[in-house]
């Protein structure tokens, strides 16, 4: 007859396959659980990759060549590597992974965890070297009725809004007119060096300024950065009645919005309730409103804030929207793993008391 104990290697390996077995039917059990706001979520998703469908046709319909090497998924969002506009080197990886218009989910996540709600007033600084994610930012504030004011700069960094002829001023205007999103920017400066074309030709400079009068935007155009940020500033202040800004946006690495490109890399992208940098040389507007207490979500390191919400990088094909974890987590089955626990701790409660029984035998039969 067995009699089980922790001393027999018989018990040892029941309870080892049993453990096993338990272990494989748990793990077996996982289901997939919509995540919270879903539906604003896909309904962001949604409007992105209707965004991006309106810049593909106006691209094609122009005649304008896609380059199916750097835009495998022929978005015709991936601009040249080389133009007069460009103002910085880009990561073509980067930009290729901001294009996945479920980043507009991600963006909506962002905004729920800065408690943002419906008539909000968020301040936003964008450059053209992130369409994909200044469509995302679009796409997740229009679904939530957030109130933007957005300011611009129109260089671009390498593979981003870098067509002389369509910039990221002329794809909001093609949105807004096409009734996609009610937010154009209010200003635009042209962005580079010291947000005044520094490395630019002259060539270059007057075409960015073109872009900025056909738009009708208001030009940002002083005589050093720091006058640049003091009247971006300014022009965000007044579009304010008695409260601050719930928030302040930060899409790429303009200097009117960060100061210093090495200000950009020192905070982590992502949400910041608090910003805690103290001495830096130049503060740009992202660090002024912060120091009036005002959130900041910072978009920069693209390939980072997809990771974290497991979107692929660089994804081939791009993805549908409502794809991926920010929809739906895999969750365990409670249920089952509290059954599985309890099959496990009944076994072992059983070989510690067969034990327990045999050592009082053994004391009884040697007081004997």
């Amino acid at each position: 007859m067995f009699i089980p104990s922790a001393k027999s290697k018989l018990s040892l390996i029941i309870l080892s396959v049993v453990s096993i077995l338990l272990f494989i039917w748990v793990e077996n059990s996982t289901t997939y659980v919509k995540e919270d706001y879903f539906e604003l979520k896909l309904e962001a998703a949604k409007l992105m990759q209707k965004a991006e469908e309106i810049i593909k046709e106006n691209r094609i319909e122009n005649g304008v060549f896609i380059d199916d090497l750097n835009d495998p998924n022929e978005t015709a969002l991936i601009g040249d590597r080389e133009s007069l506009i460009i103002t910085d080197r880009g990561n073509l990886t980067s930009k290729l992974t901001s294009l996945n218009p479920n980043m507009a989910a991600v963006i909506v996540d962002l905004f729920k965890q800065a408690e943002l709600k419906e008539g909000d007033k968020v301040a936003v600084s964008m450059t053209g070297s992130f369409p994909g994610i200044n469509l995302a930012v679009y796409s997740a504030a229009k679904v939530m009725g957030l109130d933007l004011k957005v300011v611009s700069s129109v260089g671009a960094s390498m593979f981003g809004a870098t067509d002389p002829e369509f910039t990221w001023l002329d794809m909001e205007r093609l949105l807004y007119e096409k009734g996609v999103f009610p937010y154009r920017s209010y200003a635009a400066s042209i962005g580079g060096g010291r947000d005044l074309g520094r490395g630019l030709n002259r060539k270059g400079r007057d075409l960015i300024l073109a872009a900025i009068e056909r738009n009708n935007v208001k030009l940002i155009k002083g005589n050093s950065l720091e006058t640049n940020i003091a009247k971006k500033k300014e022009i965000l202040d007044s579009q304010l009645d008695d409260e601050n800004y719930k928030l302040y946006i930060n899409i790429g690495g303009g200097l009117s919005s960060l100061g210093t490109s090495l200000n950009g890399q020192l905070v982590k992208p992502g949400l910041h309730r608090y910003l805690k940098l103290k001495n830096i040389p130049i503060k740009g507007t992202m660090f002024l409103y912060a120091e009036d207490g005002v959130s900041v979500l910072h978009l920069l390191d693209i390939i980072n804030i997809a990771s974290k919400y497991e979107l692929p990088v660089a994804p081939e094909p791009l993805p549908q929207a409502g794809m991926g974890r920010v929809f739906e987590a895999e969750r365990y089955n409670v249920m089952i793993a509290s059954i599985a626990l309890f099959i496990l701790i009944v076994l072992i409660a059983i070989v510690l008391l067969y034990d327990h029984r045999a050592v009082r035998i053994e004391k009884d039969e040697i007081n004997i």
